[in-house]
């Protein structure tokens, strides 16, 4: 088995707990190894994530962290959280919880899979997104306009601040912010959720996967979309973007916790 560590590299608590999961598992005989900017970070030996053959990546650090890492990752290995970051809704696992369930880990492992969402303008794919789409006006201040289609129709016109464009995964994160509902990560559907709408008539919707979604605006200011707070697409105020499920899903080591055991133990209880 082959592990690759990915640290959250700008705090000391966050490599040094990942210089100590990984040796543990080094003395038990797995190979180890360790993305360019972990290793560069603790002197060691670094490779590319993004064309990495691990058996499994163990992201150290907050959703941040893993959300970065599935972004640069050409093809989908599974990830195993361990919080060192704020809430850290990716991260499966605590610092304390860590070495116990490594050691169990080279026994084998479940994988959830999660449902990415590709955006696409004009007929070409600008990126993908584990948890949300944000488009917002690139003028602070300024309203967009939007029209939502599914398969071909009208389904919604509003104007907000902008729109979140979110899978169940990320149900948890911005979109919850916004106002959006909670969505079990097993239903595969987009949440659209506006953003400070100008009417109280606009309201989030859940949309299957199955269905044509297209996103118009209808503005002569240009706009900003951003996928997982990691990637930024300036686009014009007239674009139709279109929204569908991803081919490949996000991976995830599966620790045993159902989803509404998480809401309950990371969320309920800030």
């Amino acid at each position: 088995m082959k592990v690759l560590f990915r640290s959250r590299i700008d705090t000391d608590a966050a490599l040094s707990l990942t210089a100590s999961l990984a040796d543990r598992l080094a003395a038990r005989g797995v190979e180890i190894a360790f993305d360019a900017g972990t290793g560069a970070a603790l002197g060691r030996p670094g490779e590319p994530i993004g064309t990495t053959d691990a058996d499994t990546v163990v992201c150290v650090g907050g959703d941040g962290t893993i959300l970065l890492a599935v972004q640069e990752m050409a093809r989908q290995r599974p990830i195993l959280g361990v919080n060192r970051g704020e809430v850290g809704f990716l991260a499966d696992l605590e610092p304390e919880e860590a070495p116990a369930f490594l050691d169990r880990l080279v026994e084998g492992f479940a994988v959830e899979p999660r449902m990415r969402i590709t955006f696409s303008l004009d007929g070409r794919v600008l990126g993908t997104a584990l948890n949300e789409a944000v488009i917002v006006t690139s003028r602070p201040a300024k309203m967009l306009r939007f029209s939502v289609l599914i398969d071909g129709l009208p389904s919604a016109q509003f104007r907000a601040d902008g729109l979140i464009v979110a899978t169940p995964t990320g149900s948890t994160a911005y979109a919850m912010s916004a106002g959006g509902p909670l969505v079990d990560p097993r239903i595969e559907g987009f949440l659209l959720v506006p953003l400070a709408p100008y009417m109280l008539s606009s309201r989030p919707h859940i949309i299957s996967s199955d269905r044509r979604v297209e996103v118009a605006l209808e503005s002569s200011k240009p706009a900003h979309l951003v996928l997982d707070g990691q990637v930024q697409f300036e686009i014009d105020g007239r674009a139709v973007l279109r929204v569908e499920r991803a081919e490949e899903s996000a991976l995830f080591v599966d620790v045993g916790r159902t989803f509404f055991e998480k809401v309950e133990r990371k969320l309920r209880r800030l």
